[in-house]
C-alpha cells in the first residue's frame, strides 16, 4: 500500500517521461512498453515450443535450466532488435546487448522499469526474483565448467589446455613443468603418437598432479573424418654430404662418416638434405672392417663418378669406426669402398646408406588444373614438353574416396588448411577436375598428408571411423574428457554417447570441435545433445573452421558460438595458433598478444606444442590475469584506471 501510494504520488508531481525530449529524440515509453510485452510473449512460445523439441535428450537435470535459457536466446535472436536496442539505452535501461546468460529475466527487467516509468506500480517481490536470476547466470556458468574442468587456479578464471607432444612420453620433468606454469588440461591429439606414447603420457600426467599438488583434466581428442591428400610419388634416394667452407673455399669442417658393422637398426636420412651435423652412416661388413686401421684411406666414387677419400681417424668400438671427408659427394643407397691397407692387398667391400626417398614435388599455380584422383594412387607433378606446356595435369589422391558421392560442379575445394583453393569444373570415372583459384604468387607445392576441406559439400563420412572407435577404448579407460573433431550435426554426439556407454563411461566430459559450416548451423542441437546428457564444452576449432566459412566471416562466427555458449551456460575453448610465434619462435607478435588477450572472454585457452611453451604459459597467464579486470565475457569491467 506504502508502494502504490508513493507511486501515484510520483506520478501526479512528474513529468510523463514520454514529453522528454533528448535533443529531438522522444522515446515512447508506451510504445516500448507494449513492444517488450509482446516480444516476451512470442519469445515464451518459442522457448516452450523448444524446450518440448529437446526434452527427451535432457537427461540431466542440472542442465535443465541453462537449456531453458539457451532456448528463450534462440527465441529472441529470431528477431532484429536493433530499431528498439537505441530506444532502450536512451531511457538509461539494458538494450539487451548482454542479455545472453539471463534471457527472460533481461526482459523482464525491462519491462518492469518501463512499467514504472509509466506509473504501473510492480511488486517488489517480482523486481528481487528477476535480479536473482539475473545473479544466477555466472554461477550455472562455473558450475558446468567445474564439472567439465575441474576447480580453477586460484588466480584466475580462464583454464590453459596446453596439446602434449611426443616428448610428454619420455621426458617426466617436461610434463611435470608444465603444470607448475599453470596447464589446467592436457591434450592428447590420438591423430598423432599411439598407445604406448598416450599411456606413459598420462602416467605423466597424473604422477605430476600428484607431486605439484593441483588437478589436470586429460583431454584425449580423437581423430575424427579428417581429409588428407594421400601418398606422391618418390624421388631418386640421392644424399648430398657437404662439407663447411669459408670465404676462400678453405676447409673449415670436414663430413663426418661412420663405418658400421653392428646389427642395429640404421637410422634412415632424407634424401636431398645434406648432412653436416651428425655423421653419415654407411653400413659394411664386419670382416671387411676388421681390416680397418686409424689413418688409412678407403677410396669409392660418387654417383658423378668423382673419386673421394675417406680418412679413418679412429676405432670407436670393434665393429664401429669413424672417418672425415674432405670434399662433398653425392650418394646412393649402395656404394662400393676400396680399402688399401699399408701392407696387403687391395680390399672391396659394398657400403648401405639409409636414404628414404622423398615424394617429388606437385606445384600447382593459379589457372592449373589439377586431378583429384577416385582411385588411391600416388600423386605426381605435371608432364610438360620441351617448351613447357602441359601435356598432362598434375594428379592427387584423397584419404577417402566417398567424397565423389558428395562432390558437385562448382563446389570449392581448400587443400593444406586453405593455402591452396580451386574448384570442381568437371566429375568424371578419373575423379574430380579441379582449376585452381588461390595461391601466393609462384604457386604452392602440394605434399601428401595435408588436410583437404569441402565446405559446400555433406560428406557421407561417419562421425566415429573404425579407427575412432579403436582410439576410443583407450581414451574411455585413461581420459576425463573426449573431444570429437569434425562434429556436424547432432546425430554424431549420440553416436559418441552410444559408444561411451558400450565403453560404461556415461559420466566422462565431451568437447564438440566447431570446425565446419554445418556445426555451426546445428550448434543449439549439438550442445543440447552433449550438455543434456554429459559434462560438455565447445572449442571453436579455428584453424579449420577459418578454411571452411572464409577467414573474412572467422571474427564473425567466431562471436556467434560464444554468444550461443554463453546462454546455454557451456564452457568455451578457444584453440588454434594461441600465441603461434611466441610457442613455435620464442618471441610474440602484437597480434597474437591482443589475441590472447580476447581469449580471456573464453573458459578455457589452447596452446599448441612448440619449444617454447613454457614461456608462452607465463605470458598467457600475465596477459589473462591482467584482463581479468577489465572484461567478463562481452562485459567491461570498470576497475579505476591507472596510469
Amino acid at each position: 500500500m506504502l508502494h502504490r501510494t508513493r507511486t501515484a504520488r510520483a506520478r501526479r508531481n512528474a513529468t510523463p517521461v514520454a514529453d522528454l525530449s533528448w535533443r529531438g529524440a522522444n522515446p515512447d515509453v508506451g510504445g516500448l512498453l507494449k513492444r517488450m510485452t509482446q516480444l516476451h510473449a512470442v519469445v515464451g512460445h518459442a522457448t516452450r515450443a523448444l524446450l518440448r523439441e529437446w526434452r527427451s535428450h535432457l537427461q540431466a537435470r542440472v542442465y535443465r535450466r541453462s537449456a531453458a535459457n539457451l532456448a528463450a536466446y534462440i527465441a529472441l535472436r529470431r528477431h532484429d532488435l536493433r530499431p528498439i536496442q537505441g530506444n532502450l539505452a536512451a531511457l538509461g535501461l539494458s538494450s539487451l546487448g548482454r542479455c545472453e546468460g539471463h534471457v527472460v529475466a533481461a526482459l523482464d527487467a525491462v519491462i518492469h522499469a518501463l512499467r514504472l516509468m509509466q506509473g504501473v506500480p510492480v511488486a517488489r517481490l517480482r523486481i528481487a526474483r528477476v535480479a536473482r536470476e539475473i545473479t544466477r547466470d555466472p554461477l550455472l556458468l562455473r558450475r558446468h565448467t567445474n564439472r567439465l574442468f575441474g576447480p580453477p587456479a586460484a588466480q584466475r578464471w580462464t583454464r590453459f589446455m596446453v596439446t602434449l607432444p611426443t616428448e610428454a612420453a619420455t621426458n617426466y620433468a617436461f610434463v611435470r613443468d608444465l603444470l607448475r606454469h599453470g596447464t589446467d588440461c592436457a591434450r592428447i591429439n590420438c591423430a598423432h603418437d599411439g598407445p604406448d606414447s598416450w599411456r606413459r603420457m598420462v602416467r605423466h600426467v597424473r604422477r605430476a598432479e600428484r607431486e605439484v599438488g593441483r588437478p589436470c583434466r586429460i583431454l584425449m581428442d580423437l581423430g575424427g573424418p579428417k581429409l588428407r591428400t594421400g601418398p606422391v610419388k618418390t624421388g631418386e634416394a640421392v644424399l648430398r654430404l657437404k662439407v663447411r667452407r669459408g670465404p676462400r673455399g678453405q676447409l673449415l669442417a670436414a663430413a663426418r662418416v661412420v663405418l658400421d658393422a653392428s646389427t642395429s637398426a640404421a637410422p634412415s636420412l632424407p634424401a636431398g638434405r645434406a648432412a653436416t651435423e651428425q655423421p653419415l652412416l654407411l653400413r659394411v661388413d664386419r670382416g671387411w672392417l676388421d681390416g680397418v686401421e686409424p689413418a688409412d684411406t678407403v677410396r669409392f666414387k660418387d654417383l658423378r663418378g668423382r673419386e673421394r677419400q675417406l680418412k679413418i681417424t679412429r676405432r670407436e668400438a670393434p665393429d664401429r669406426v669413424l672417418a672425415t671427408l674432405s670434399k662433398g659427394a653425392w650418394l646412393g643407397p649402395q656404394l662400393a669402398l676400396e680399402h688399401r691397407p699399408r701392407r696387403g692387398r687391395l680390399r672391396r667391400t659394398s657400403a648401405a646408406c639409409a636414404i628414404t626417398p622423398l615424394p617429388l614435388p606437385i606445384r600447382v599455380g593459379e589457372g592449373d588444373a589439377l586431378l583429384l584422383t577416385r582411385e588411391p594412387e600416388p600423386g605426381a607433378p605435371a608432364v610438360t614438353d620441351r617448351a613447357g606446356r602441359v601435356r598432362q595435369a598434375a594428379h592427387i589422391s584423397c584419404s577417402e574416396g566417398a567424397i565423389f558421392d558428395a562432390l558437385r560442379v562448382g563446389h570449392q575445394v581448400w587443400i593444406d588448411d586453405g593455402k591452396i583453393g580451386a574448384v570442381v569444373e568437371v566429375l568424371d570415372d578419373r575423379g574430380a577436375w579441379l582449376r585452381i583459384t588461390r595461391t601466393r604468387p609462384g604457386g604452392e607445392r602440394i605434399a601428401p598428408g595435408k588436410g583437404l576441406n569441402f565446405p559446400d559439400s555433406v560428406l557421407p563420412l561417419p562421425a566415429l571411423s573404425p579407427a575412432d572407435l579403436a582410439d576410443l577404448d583407450f581414451a574411455a579407460r585413461h581420459a576425463d574428457v573426449i573431444g570429437l573433431s569434425f562434429v556436424r550435426t547432432a546425430s554424431d554426439i549420440d553416436a559418441l554417447t552410444r559408444a561411451l556407454a558400450q565403453r560404461r563411461r556415461t559420466g566422462i566430459g565431451i568437447i564438440a570441435k566447431i570446425e565446419t559450416p554445418a556445426a555451426v548451423r546445428n550448434l543449439p542441437e549439438i550442445i543440447v545433445r552433449g550438455a543434456g546428457r554429459h559434462p560438455f564444452g565447445v572449442m571453436i576449432a579455428r584453424g579449420d573452421l577459418a578454411v571452411e566459412i572464409g577467414y573474412e566471416r572467422l571474427a564473425e562466427i567466431q562471436e556467434e558460438i560464444l554468444w550461443l555458449c554463453e546462454a546455454a551456460h557451456v564452457p568455451v575453448i578457444w584453440a588454434t595458433q594461441v600465441l603461434e610465434n611466441l610457442v613455435k619462435r620464442g618471441r610474440p607478435t602484437r597480434a597474437e598478444i591482443s589475441d590472447a588477450a580476447l581469449s580471456q572472454r573464453a573458459e578455457c585457452v589452447m596452446l599448441n606444442k612448440g619449444p617454447f611453451l613454457l614461456q608462452a604459459l607465463d605470458v598467457l597467464d600475465n596477459v589473462v590475469g591482467r584482463m581479468r579486470d577489465h572484461q567478463r565475457k562481452k562485459t567491461a569491467q570498470y576497475r579505476a584506471l591507472h596510469w
